[in-house]
This record gives C-alpha cells, sequence and structure tokens, in this order.
C-alpha cells in the first residue's frame, strides 16, 4: 500500500474519532450541568424525555454523517488502492 494512500485512511480515520469524541463532549458538558443544578426524580424523567427527542435529532445525524462520509470515502481509496 502506498504511503499516501496509507497517510489517507488514517487521516480519515482521526477525523471519524474526532467527531465521535466532540459529540461524546458535548453529552458529558450537559451531565455535568443537571449535576450541578440538583437532582429529582422529575427532573430526571423530565431530562430523559428530552434527551431521547434531543439526541435523536442532533447526535445521530451527526455521527451518521460523519461515519458515511468516513466509509464512502475509505471505499473510493479502497477502489482507487485497487485499480
Amino acid at each position: 500500500m502506498s504511503p499516501g494512500l496509507l497517510s489517507l485512511l488514517v487521516i480519515i480515520f482521526i477525523v471519524a474519532l474526532v467527531g465521535t469524541i466532540v459529540a461524546f463532549k458535548q453529552e458529558e458538558r450537559k451531565i455535568k450541568q443537571y449535576e450541578e443544578e440538583g437532582d429529582s426524580i422529575e427532573e430526571q424523567l423530565r431530562r430523559s424525555h428530552e434527551y431521547e427527542t434531543s439526541s435523536l435529532k442532533s447526535n445521530v445525524p451527526s455521527l451518521l454523517i460523519i461515519y458515511a462520509v468516513t466509509i464512502i470515502v475509505s471505499l473510493i481509496v479502497f477502489t482507487v488502492y485497487i485499480l
């Protein structure tokens, strides 16, 4: 495998990893904020419902885009390598 191709694959992997870590850090900040504000059963239930709706609208599409681009570019690079 050529060094240029290997470098491109490593860069793609790093971009996907960074995108995943950014999404994780966003959720981690929310959890810390909730812990600082205090916790009650009602608040936990409200946040649980809020998380279920907002996560599907923000985090899941972001991760789908990150991994779709990564897979597509990797397949293109693999095809170029084979040809």
